[in-house]
């Protein structure tokens, strides 16, 4: 059985990535890509399915020990996990260098103390744990086939197979360090050179120390916000600057129910708002090529704007159900693929408009076609910003006029608005300016409950939405003004959890509500921070610093956030580790951090 969802590090190389739970188990690794068949899925099932334990030797039938510590070698991506048994101690360090050839995934074993019998096991399934691969030797060589994968296992331990698993027994004494590698490559080429798993450790060190040294932020919260920033850099595919909104599938957002998505897929949304947050910490490199990756996703179409592309650009992401796997704890359907890339979200104009604006505003180089990409998006609000649509949340019920995605189309405009007056952009300045007028009073009209003081999901509704929080964010009102305060005040009475924490929207305790959607979910994360910012804003600094604190206590003991948190079972939950939830930590503690309302 899978570990809880943060009994899981992270380790990748901005390709792909794999989780690593306590007990030193691989229990899912997508190759080549993010969005690959996993070779080993045991996440979403059981042992059967595919995983790699390496560990102290424990008895047949026991359940294998978990490590006494762990972390991440200083500001990397290299985890060290340490056990402590009654014959000694030992560290494992696993990681994946950046890719340069095959990818890999390294697991160095080294005695610290004592003499500690070690077990290696590996079970390799491919296409999600569905096809048992023929494992045999090539010269030397473990490898494993099936299709058009190849995975070839190196290490100079004696290895053996036995029920389908190859395993390696071997004891290890104080100074003692013995590496082991798996490595892709399609099964029509050449072997993978021979790993050199020193070098590639020394490398891999230098690449994130560098990376690191480049972060402008200094303030207090440092180590969460260069944690998460480390995150974000590990969910970037490399080749074309797309950033996945998580490394994972059908993690449920409500364990044993069906709300279980495939994230390994680049949300314009999700993507916008990290290139936010690189442009405020100093990473100009990333958000240039994010830009890129926009321009070549939307070239061509922009009025079809998709709210979600492929890792490069792909388009279709037809959605299927895996129907061999049990889910992750029984949360069924397991989904790959996602049918809401079609979906009309109007709030993702917006979302990328800002974004755009931003490189502007902090002199991004000029890519002329951006603008033209923007005015081309503003044309397409002009006809079509009075639509319904599924919201910022996807929902699969019926469309609505939400406010939030209203709101989103008042920022696109805005913010082309202030292109022009830049001079950087040409269009029709006084009718997009007065859409703009039309666009705030159709929303303070329409989306605003005055007998409660607060504005609503959507237009007419009487129910509220965590996205409400978003108004003084984008500018839309100042944050003195009387309804926002009471559109906050509302989503602290009735979006907050026991714990305080906010969720997205009312869910209707297991029948379908306006997500179209049966059962409940946890807290949404970035929700909870988006208060915090809200209270920061509005003066209540003690209060904002105080909710940040509680979040950044919900990470795990490395640092890293799911998309949500269920109150009733204290557990991390959905896809992890979260783009969306670790983007708004990083945001958070800016503002804090420029505000003094940290502590001493």
């Amino acid at each position: 059985m899978a570990g809880r969802i943060e009994d899981y590090a992270l380790i990748g190389d901005m390709q792909t990535a794999a989780l690593v739970c306590r007990d030193g188990t691989v229990d899912w690794l997508c190759l080549p890509r993010f969005d690959s068949h996993a070779i080993f899925a045991g996440l979403l099932g059981t042992g059967e399915h595919g995983f790699w334990r390496m560990g102290p030797a424990y008895a047949p039938g026991a359940e294998p020990p978990t490590a006494a510590r762990r972390s991440y070698r200083g500001d990397s991506l290299i985890l060290e996990s340490e056990w402590d048994t009654p014959r000694g101690t030992v560290r494992v360090t696993d990681f994946m260098p950046p890719r340069d050839g095959a990818p890999q995934l390294i697991r160095i074993v080294e005695g610290v103390s004592g003499r500690v019998p070690m077990r290696s096991e590996l079970r390799m399934r491919f296409s999600y744990g569905r096809v048992v691969p023929w494992v045999h030797k090539h010269e030397g060589r473990t490898v494993a086939v099936a299709g058009p994968d190849s995975v070839w296992f190196d290490t100079e331990a004696e290895t053996y197979g036995k029920a389908l698993t190859t395993y390696a027994d071997f004891t290890v004494a104080p100074g003692d360090r013995m590496a082991f590698t798996i490595s892709w490559e399609p099964s029509h080429k050449e072997p993978p050179p021979l790993p050199e798993p020193e070098q590639s450790l020394e490398a891999t060190e230098d690449f994130w120390r560098d990376w690191v040294e480049h972060c402008t932020y200094h303030g207090p919260y440092r180590e969460a916000v260069v944690r998460s920033l480390i995150t974000l850099k590990a969910l970037t595919y490399a080749p074309t600057g797309g950033i996945v909104a998580a490394p994972t599938t059908s993690l449920p957002e409500d364990i044993g129910g069906v709300r279980n998505w495939d994230y390994r897929y680049t949300w314009l949304r999700d993507a916008a708002i990290t290139l936010s947050s690189l442009l405020r910490t100093g990473y100009r490199e990333e958000a240039r090529a994010w830009r890129e990756w926009l321009l070549r996703a939307v070239a061509g179409d922009p009025e079809n704007l998709q709210i979600m592309y492929g890792i490069a650009g792909e388009r279709e992401l037809g959605e299927a159900e895996l129907d061999w796997l049990p889910g992750y704890e029984g949360s069924t359907p397991v989904r790959v693929g996602n049918g809401a890339a079609h979906q009309l979200q109007l709030d993702v104009y917006g979302e990328v408009t800002e974004a755009l604006h931003l490189g502007h505003m902090t002199g991004l180089a000029r890519n002329d076609y951006a603008s033209v990409l923007q005015l081309k998006l503003i044309r397409y609000l002009e006809d079509h910003w009075q639509e319904p649509d599924e919201g910022i949340w996807e929902v699969r019920g019926p469309r609505r006029h939400f406010v939030h995605s209203k709101v989103m189309a008042w920022v696109a405009v805005d913010r082309t608005i202030k292109l022009i007056e830049s001079g950087d952009a040409d269009g029709p300045l006084e009718r997009w300016k007065q859409l703009r007028d039309d666009i705030h009073r159709d929303v303070c009209e329409k989306g605003y409950d005055k007998e409660r003081n607060t504005f609503t999901q959507s237009y007419g509704s009487q129910e509220l939405d965590a996205s409400l929080l978003l108004i003084p964010q984008m500018g839309f009102l100042p944050p003195d003004d009387k309804r926002v305060i009471g559109t906050i005040e509302a989503i602290q009475r009735e979006l907050s959890t026991s714990d305080g924490f906010i969720l997205r929207y009312p869910t209707e305790g297991g029948d379908e509500g306006v997500d179209g959607l049966p059962g409940d979910e946890g807290a949404f994360l970035a929700c909870s921070f988006w208060m915090a910012d809200d209270l920061a804003m509005i003066g209540r600094v003690d209060e904002a610093r105080k909710l940040f604190e509680k979040l950044l206590s919900l990470r795990n003991d490395v640092g890293l956030l799911a998309e949500e948190w269920d109150p009733r079972l204290q557990r991390q939950v959905g896809n992890f580790p979260q783009a969306f939830s670790h983007v708004p930590l990083i945001d958070t503690a800016l503002r804090l951090t420029a505000s003094g309302a940290y502590g001493g």
